[in-house]
């Protein structure tokens, strides 16, 4: 276990380190041979407009408190899910700075942003990830998701994702 994270909302102040955290998460999937995310991708205003229409936090380490990590939090996500009633929280882009990582960090990141779809009064915690990645796969499976379906394409790369899913209520409540 690493040093304790703290976690806020991002700020205008956080967009350049968000980018950069999103290029840098892309280029390390790149250099494994994985195609999802490409650097140059999405830019200060996609972060910021999700800033508006949903929420995105950062994590924090240190005294310093420099950014180590980051995911947007969605209240829909109707292109990847469908239409659904509002009983879910949508993680998405859950980025970490790997030259400041520490191992259970990702984990950490995660309980807090489920932690936060409980806190308003939400059931469930729904994501997804290129179908083509079995390591990350299998992350979000030890970390108590259930694969509950498919997308063939997805997003401006067109690739094929796995859509999971987490009850909180036995977790959380």
């Amino acid at each position: 276990m690493g040093p304790v994270l703290a976690f806020r909302h991002a700020t205008e102040a956080d967009l350049p380190t968000l980018v950069a955290l999103r290029d840098s998460a892309a280029r390390r999937l790149m250099s494994a041979g994985i195609e999802q995310w490409r650097p140059g991708e999405l830019t200060e205003d996609q972060f910021r407009h999700h800033m508006r229409v949903g929420e995105v936090w950062v994590a924090t380490d240190g005294p310093d408190g420099r950014v180590v990590g980051a995911w947007e939090l969605w209240w829909e996500d109707e292109r990847t899910w469908g239409p659904r009633p509002p009983l879910a929280g949508y993680i998405h882009r859950l980025m970490i700075d790997h030259e400041n990582a520490w191992r259970g960090m990702g984990r950490a990141m995660l309980t807090a942003a489920e932690d936060r779809i409980v806190a308003v009064g939400r059931g469930l915690a729904r994501l997804d990830c290129a179908a083509h990645n079995p390591r990350l796969r299998r992350y979000y499976t030890d970390a108590g998701y259930t694969e509950v379906g498919h997308q063939p394409l997805h997003g401006p790369s067109g690739y094929p994702v796995t859509l999971f899913e987490k009850s909180l209520l036995r977790v959380h409540g």
